[in-house]
C-alpha cells in the first residue's frame, strides 16, 4: 500500500495560476510561491459580495484509531466539485510540533489529500514562521523595557507574554532568562508555548484585515505593572513593527487537492489549546469566490466546533449551513471499550456502547441550531453489520448518516455524502446561534459549555481561578467568549474517560486573559501549551534521498 507522501508525490498537479482561475481569480489576485502554492490579495476582494454556503467538518473525540476529518473535508470538496458545484475547502495550516511529534500531518490522507503535501506540512509559505518571529519580538522587547529603566513600571512577576517556538520542546516550559548579569538583562523565569498556542496566532485567524490586525495587536495584554493594571503591546510602542512582520501571514494561501480542487490554508491554532479554526479571512474569502464552502474545526465537536460556532461565528458574523460529522467504526469500538490492538475484530457491543460519543457530538450541534449529517469514514476492515449498525442507530436517533469511502476512492468516494449535504443546505433551514451570551458572566458561560456540551454536572474553580475571575471583572475584561482548553481525548476533562462519561465535574485551574483576540482562555485538566516529543518522535523515521525523494512524512 503506498504511503500518503508517496500517493501526494504521484498527484498530477496543475500550476497554481489555473487553479486560481477556477475560482474567478486573475494574475492580480494572486502572488506566485513557485508553481504550486500562492498567496491571495485580499485588498481587491474586499467589496465582493459572501454569497457562498458554509460547511463545517467536525468529528467524534480522537483516538489513536484515526477519525479522518481532514480527509473527510478534503474528499467532500473533491466530490462536491465532481457534481459540477463550484467548491473551495478551507483548512489550517499544519504545525511542525504534531508533524515532528506523534499525531501527524493535516494535509488529509490516501486519495484525499491537500498538495503540494510536503510543502504544506513542513515550512509552507512561511506564515507559521512570521507569526513565531512577532511574538519573539515583542519578548524581547518587554525584556528590553525591563533593562532600559522599566518606564511603565512592569513588574517582572507578572509578565504573562511567553516566547514561542513551532516545536515539540518541553525542556523549554519554564526557564530563566537575563542570567550572566546586569549587562544581559533582568533575571526572571520565562516560558516557551509552541507558536500555535500564541495569541498572535488566534489573532492571525480572527482578524478581518491588516487594519483589525493591528487594532487586535495593540490591545494584547503582556502583563502588569506592580500596582495591577495591565500593560498592553500598544503602551510598548509594538504594534507597527509586529504588524510588519505578519504583512504576508495575513494573505491567505493556495494550493490544491489532488483532484485540483481550490484549497485555501491559512492559521492553525489548536483545539486543545486554542480556538482551533482556519482564519476568517480565508472562510470568507471562500465565500465570495465558491458557492460552497467546506472547512473543519480543530478535534471532536466538544471543542473546535464549541469554538467555531461560539468564537469565530460570534466574531466573523458567520453562518454555518450544514456540519459533517464524522466518525470511524474503529475509533468508536474504542470508545467502547476496545483496545487499539483489537480493533480490527468485529465487536458489536463495543460499538454500540461507543456509539454514545457520536450521538453526544451530533446533539452538540443541534444545541447550535445547525442542521447535521453523520459521515462514516470508512475502513478495509469495517463489517457490514458493523456498518449497518451504526447506519440504524443514526436514523432512530434522527439524523441522516452516510458512507464515506473518500481514502480509499477520492472524490469519487464521496459523492453520496456530497450529494446529501448539498440537499441539506439548500432545503433545509439553518437556526445557528451561539449557547451563552457574551454578557454572561465569566462562571456562568462556562458552566453553560460544560453542562450542555461535555455533559458535566457542574463546574470547579481553583483558588486562582476565582482570584482571577475578580481579576478580569476589575478590568471590565469578563464580557468576552470563553476558549475551553480541555483535552481533546472526552468528553470531560479526563482523558481517560471515554465514549459519554457521566457524573463528573470540570475542574477550571486557571484563566488567562487574551485581550487581542478576544476571548478568555480557561484552562482545565493537565493541559500543555508546550508539547513534548513522544518516546520514539516520528522525526526519526524521516529522510530526503539523494534525488529528492521524501521518505517518512506519513
Amino acid at each position: 500500500m503506498k504511503t500518503d507522501v508517496q500517493i501526494a508525490q504521484e498527484a498530477q498537479m496543475l500550476h497554481i495560476s489555473e487553479i486560481a482561475k477556477k475560482i474567478n481569480l486573475g494574475e492580480d489576485d494572486i502572488e506566485l510561491y513557485g508553481k504550486y502554492k500562492a498567496k491571495i490579495l485580499i485588498d481587491g476582494l474586499k467589496d465582493k459580495e459572501e454569497s457562498g454556503k458554509l460547511i463545517l467538518v467536525t468529528a467524534i473525540n480522537p483516538t489513536p484509531a484515526g477519525e479522518g476529518k481532514t480527509t473527510t473535508n478534503v474528499g467532500l470538496s473533491m466530490g462536491i466539485a465532481k457534481l459540477g458545484k463550484k467548491v473551495v475547502t478551507t483548512l489550517r495550516e499544519p504545525s511542525l510540533g504534531p508533524c515532528f511529534g506523534i499525531k501527524g500531518g493535516a494535509a488529509g490522507g490516501g486519495y484525499a489529500q491537500v498538495v503540494p503535501m510536503d510543502d504544506i506540512n513542513l515550512h509552507f509559505t512561511g506564515d507559521i514562521h512570521a507569526i513565531t518571529a512577532s511574538n519573539n519580538l515583542l519578548a524581547s522587547m518587554i525584556d528590553n523595557h525591563l533593562h532600559q529603566g522599566n518606564d511603565l513600571g512592569i513588574d517582572p512577576n507578572r509578565i504573562t507574554w511567553k516566547r514561542t517556538v513551532d516545536i515539540n520542546d518541553r525542556a523549554l516550559r519554564n526557564i530563566t532568562v537575563g542570567l550572566g548579569g546586569k549587562k544581559n538583562g533582568v533575571t526572571r523565569e520565562d516560558g516557551f508555548i509552541i507558536t500555535v498556542a500564541s495569541e498572535i496566532m488566534a489573532i492571525l485567524c480572527l482578524a478581518n484585515d491588516l487594519q483589525d490586525l493591528k487594532k487586535r495587536l495593540s490591545e494584547m495584554i503582556i502583563g502588569y505593572t506592580y500596582d495591577g493594571k495591565p500593560v498592553t503591546v500598544d503602551m510598548l510602542s509594538a504594534t507597527g513593527a509586529l504588524a510588519l512582520l505578519l504583512k504576508d501571514a495575513i494573505k491567505p494561501n493556495l494550493v490544491q487537492t489532488l483532484e485540483n480542487t481550490p484549497a485555501i490554508i491559512h492559521g492553525g491554532p489548536f483545539a486543545n489549546i486554542a480556538h482551533g479554526c482556519n482564519s476568517v479571512v480565508a472562510t470568507k474569502l471562500g465565500l465570495k469566490v465558491a458557492d460552497y464552502v467546506v472547512t473543519e474545526a480543530g478535534f471532536g465537536a466538544d471543542l473546535g466546533a464549541e469554538k467555531f460556532f461560539n468564537i469565530k461565528c460570534r466574531y466573523a458574523g458567520l453562518k454555518p449551513n450544514c456540519t459533517v460529522v464524522v466518525a470511524t467504526i474503529r475509533a468508536l469500538k474504542n470508545h467502547g471499550g476496545v483496545d487499539k490492538t483489537e480493533l480490527d475484530k468485529e465487536n458489536l457491543q463495543a460499538l454500540e456502547a461507543g456509539f454514545e460519543n457520536l450521538e453526544k457530538m451530533v446533539e452538540n450541534v443541534e444545541k447550535f441550531g445547525v442542521p447535521s449529517i453523520v459521515a462514516i469514514n470508512k475502513f478495509p476492515t469495517d463489517t457490514d453489520k458493523e456498518v449497518q449498525m451504526v447506519m440504524d442507530k443514526c436514523e432512530k436517533i434522527g439524523v441522516k448518516v452516510v458512507l464515506s469511502d473518500v481514502w480509499a476512492k477520492g472524490g469519487e468516494g464521496a459523492i453520496d455524502l456530497a450529494k446529501e449535504v448539498i440537499d441539506i443546505v439548500e432545503n433545509t433551514e439553518s437556526n445557528f446561534k451561539p449557547i451563552y451570551e457574551m454578557e454572561d458572566s465569566i462562571p456562568n458561560k462556562i458552566e453553560i459549555i460544560a453542562k450542555e456540551i461535555y455533559g458535566a454536572d457542574g463546574v470547579e474553580f481553583s483558588k486562582d481561578a476565582l482570584k482571577q475571575i475578580k481579576e478580569l471583572e476589575s478590568i471590565g475584561m469578563d464580557k468576552l467568549p470563553i476558549c475551553m482548553a480541555k483535552t481533546q481525548y472526552s468528553l470531560s476533562d479526563n482523558p481517560k474517560l471515554k465514549g459519554r462519561p457521566t457524573g463528573f465535574t470540570v475542574t477550571v485551574n486557571e484563566l488567562r486573559l487574551s485581550a487581542g483576540a478576544g476571548f478568555i482562555v480557561a484552562l482545565t485538566g493537565n493541559i500543555m501549551i508546550m508539547p513534548g516529543l513522544p518516546k520514539k518522535p516520528a522525526a526519526v523515521s524521516m529522510d530526503i534521498l539523494d534525488d529528492g525523494e521524501i521518505i517518512g512524512l506519513f
